[in-house]
């Protein structure tokens, strides 16, 4: 059986966007053993193994017990030490790097000593690219020769694939993105009240979640629920205070991606008018939970964020949002047409059963 070693700073238990794709796409091939590297991340209550099978994921953790700076640093050499004691044993057909900026260089640095490997880069950014290369800065040599040395980039949109080609990439270069569980999130389609706005963001300033705390104060009676935690949380507050809304923002912190459908089923329009996109699996899902979403055309969107299927603003425009919400409320016709196309979309495109398919064939067949 051939064997792909896959460099990620971080796997279950701790989850995020391009860990739940590792697992989503690699539970679905069968023919294919896959070994991981990732930090340890574990807690000293709740410690962790450093080897266990996750799903199809032989999974070795590295590094200390914290995600202290120096814990991440240090893991853009380990990780790449750890996958040479490893290729000794397994004799890998490929490696994966998922994201540049976070596991590039491990899978750069592998590639130098075993340059008959093939290597797959997958980028999966949510920040802009100008942030991550000025954050990258340090390592900058071997954060190029990650882009300039892949075998193959798999990019989750257009705008991250334009991104590989202007740091040097000119090999085969796949636009594949993140799927969605559509099972979990899509439902029978029930009329909405109009009342609650809901997102799911990191609350970080790419996302704009103040620009949706400038918008309440021309929707009155609109409530607005935030899944997220992030460091912008106090300055939203005070915003929300400030506009005098406060009683109608909703902090609601962290919750688990599992119990994420039942609350979008219970809101009534998705709302987040990103300033930088990779591609936002979040939007997805509410098409899928048939809400109608509101979004900008930033970045990765705009491979899907059309008018056909959402409800397109412009970037900083707190009154496109609130303009946006008085349309979908005074047309509920059309934007029971604009759901139902939007659901449609995403059992067609965004499958996780279709994106793996699409890895294996696409990119995993080319390199093994």
């Amino acid at each position: 059986m051939k064997k792909i070693l896959i460099f990620s700073l971080a796997y279950y238990p701790n989850v995020g966007g391009a860990e739940v794709a590792i697992k989503e796409i690699t539970d679905r091939i069968a023919d294919i053993e896959f070994h991981l590297v990732c930090l340890h991340f574990g807690k000293a209550h709740v410690p962790l193994p450093n080897t266990e099978r996750l799903g199809n994921v032989v999974v070795h953790r590295i590094g200390f017990k914290n995600q202290s700076r120096l814990n991440k640093f240090l893991f853009q050499f380990l990780a790449a030490l750890k996958g040479s004691v490893l290729h000794r044993t397994h004799h890998f057909g490929a490696t994966w790097a998922m994201m540049a900026h976070s596991a590039g260089v491990p899978g750069a640095l592998f590639k130098m000593t075993h340059p008959k490997v093939p290597f797959i880069l997958t980028l999966q950014e949510g920040d802009p690219p100008e942030y991550i290369e000025r954050v990258m800065r340090p390592l900058w040599p071997l954060f190029v020769r990650a882009f300039r040395t892949a075998d193959v980039v798999q990019a989750i949109s257009t705008f991250l694939g334009d991104w590989a080609r202007r740091r040097g990439f000119t090999g085969p270069l796949e636009i594949i993105p993140n799927g969605v569980d559509i099972s979990r999130f899509a439902k029978t389609l029930v009329p909405h009240e109009g009342r609650v706005l809901i997102t799911t963001s990191r609350l970080v300033h790419k996302n704009a979640i103040d620009d949706v705390i400038r918008a309440l104060p021309q929707l009155p009676g609109m409530r607005f629920k935030i899944f997220g935690t992030g460091p912008d949380e106090p300055a939203l507050r005070a915003l929300a205070a400030q506009l005098k809304v406060e009683d109608r923002v909703e902090f609601l912190g962290h919750v688990d991606h599992a119990h994420m459908p039942a609350h979008l089923h219970a809101a009534d329009i998705f709302v987040r008018p990103s300033r930088s996109e990779g591609m936002g699996n979040s939007f997805v899902e509410a098409m899928a939970a048939g809400l109608p979403v509101i979004a900008t055309r930033e970045g990765g969107l705009a491979d899907f964020v059309t008018s056909e299927v959402a409800w397109p603003v412009r970037k900083d425009n707190p009154k496109d949002i609130a303009r946006a919400v008085k349309d979908i409320l005074g047309n509920p016709e059309r934007a029971a047409r604009v759901v139902e196309t939007a659901r449609r979309l995403a059992f067609s495109k965004y499958d996780w059963a279709l994106i793996a398919r699409d890895m294996r064939e696409r990119v995993f067949a080319r390199v093994l």
